[in-house]
């Protein structure tokens, strides 16, 4: 089995040195945060971006792949119609092929009510001018042939893409980094240094660097630094087992998925497997805060979570994480670099299981890797993008809820724009902070 791309061991490919002073300070190195400051250097911000361990060692290049348009929240789709675009533009400005393939994403239906459902979703993205369209038993037949399960019919959505997540999103630093952005890695933000009740800089494991703007981006770990600030986020992190099979024939160049498994091609000629609907989630302090937010969701899906009383050592809501900490002293962010959960081995063997049942006619394969990911979630689903009214300066981007990787690039467009007051180009009421403090109802987006 081979271990997983990016690790601790990875070398650090950004060193700085942190300087004293920027315009904006960008708080983690996934594809948030990495498009954040690439799209502040390109409007001329001196900009800072911190990484605790490795640039896209977590959730970032731990994800499924998938560039996809289909099935967003009606709020999220014009981002993701935007970030489409800057997927493109961005994959020709980078040094190294990142994967990225027009491929399309399907979605497979076992019954006519979940056709039923896809149909009603796919006018959402007609109006946008994207090219979903469902498909009968026949061509769905067709577009994925071989399959020894015969299915009702499928959503389809041919300008859907892939990219290989290890690759782009250090890549995407690269760009960032070649027009002005200093990325500092193996540097933790500790603390929001906060003066005259709004932010005036971080503390990081360095030193002080003072910035009148601070952007955070921090995934899973943003509830745990935001706590320390006196601020709740409602936030879970819940892990997600992913499997990558060694070459096979081709299946088909896209994404696919139904109510069991899911599975796109990848670069090197295996696929990327993952369970449809699944996630394990370990229980601490944050969680319990926040289960009063997450009850609609946990209403409308009872199973789709298996939960574990405690989270190992270090992790983000382990009940041994500290809460506070000295801002000159070590912080749960340099004892945990790299979020590195092990996989579900026995769910991971069970995929491999189904996808080989699927198409019988597929030669024996292993497994060439296994890995998960801590995904970040909210309670309806979509993330947070908005300032922070109790902290003037701070802007977040958080709780992307395992669909962050494909629209990354837009959401850092916008992410940059916010910290820089000027109009974001998008109507983001779906995505605002004060949504779970103000009695909104939590309106769950669209589980395609």
């Amino acid at each position: 089995m081979q271990p997983f791309p990016i690790s601790l061991e990875t070398p650090v490919k950004f060193p700085g040195p942190l300087p004293d002073q920027a315009d904006v300070v960008v708080i983690g190195g996934g594809i948030i945060g990495v498009s954040s400051a690439l799209f502040l250097a390109r409007a001329g911000k001196k900009t800072v971006l911190l990484e605790k361990g490795r640039v896209a060692a977590e959730q970032s290049s731990r994800n499924w792949g998938w560039i996809r348009q289909q099935g967003r929240d009606p709020d999220e789709l014009p981002i993701m119609v935007e970030a489409n675009r800057l997927w493109r533009e961005l994959a020709t400005q980078t040094n190294q092929d990142i994967g990225l393939r027009q491929a399309g994403v399907t979605y497979l239906a076992k019954s006519e009510a979940q056709m039923a459902k896809y149909a009603a979703w796919a006018p959402i993205a007609q109006e946008l001018g994207v090219d979903t369209r469902t498909m009968g038993a026949a061509e769905t037949a067709a577009l994925v042939p071989g399959m020894s399960q015969t299915y009702a019919g499928a959503l389809h959505t041919a300008s859907d893409m892939r990219a290989e997540p290890w690759v782009a999103v250090p890549a995407l630093a690269g760009i960032a980094a070649r027009e002005g952005a200093c990325i500092v890695e193996n540097c933790a933000a500790r603390a929001l240094d906060i003066a005259a009740g709004r932010v005036a800089g971080v503390i990081t494991e360095q030193g002080r660097i003072s910035a009148p703007e601070v952007i955070l981006a921090g995934g899973a770990w943003s509830a745990l630094l935001l706590g320390s600030q006196e601020v709740f986020l409602p936030q879970l992190s819940v892990r997600a087992t992913v499997a990558a099979t060694s070459a096979l024939p081709l299946i088909t160049e896209g994404g696919v998925a139904d109510d069991k498994i899911a599975f796109r091609r990848r670069a090197d000629g295996g696929y990327t497997l993952a369970p449809g609907g699944f996630h394990e989630l370990f229980i601490g302090w944050n969680a319990l805060r926040s289960l009063p937010k997450f009850l609609t969701q946990l209403r409308a899906e009872p199973f789709g979570t298996r939960f574990y009383p405690a989270a190992p050592h270090g992790y983000p809501d382990a009940w041994t994480t500290p809460r506070r900490w000295l801002e000159g002293g070590i912080s749960p962010f340099e004892r945990m670099r790299v979020l590195n959960p092990p996989p579900n081995r026995s769910r991971a063997n069970r995929l491999k299981g189904q996808f080989a049942a699927l198409f019988p006619e597929l030669p024996d394969f292993d497994l060439s890797h296994t890995w998960a990911g801590m995904i970040d979630t909210m309670p309806d689903l979509v993330p947070v993008v908005d300032r922070v009214a109790a902290l003037p300066g701070l802007t977040l981007g958080t709780g992307m809820s395992g669909h962050g990787f494909g629209i990354g690039p837009a959401m850092g467009r916008i992410l940059a724009d916010l910290a820089q007051g000027k109009d974001p180009g998008h109507d983001l009421g779906r995505f605002r902070f004060s949504r779970f403090a103000d009695g909104s109802a939590m309106r769950l987006g669209p589980a395609l």
